[in-house]
């Protein structure tokens, strides 16, 4: 028995809406990598950076 792909039209209806949202508004994902890049994106540490953060690490015993 030979099974071919069938190509569905079906979208759900969470598609649906955020396609609509992104016609309705072309500058959404823009704005939404805007915001990434000013909440989670760091710049690179300088390596004199990285050494001080690693010298000024307090040790912890267990208890």
């Amino acid at each position: 028995m030979l099974f071919s792909k069938q190509k569905t039209r079906y979208q759900s209806e969470a598609t649906l809406f955020i396609d609509g949202l992104k016609k309705a508004n072309p500058q959404l994902e823009q704005n939404q990598l805007t915001g990434r890049a000013l909440l989670w994106d760091k710049a690179p540490l300088s390596l004199d950076e990285q050494q001080r953060s690693l010298d000024s690490t307090i040790t912890r015993d267990s208890h």
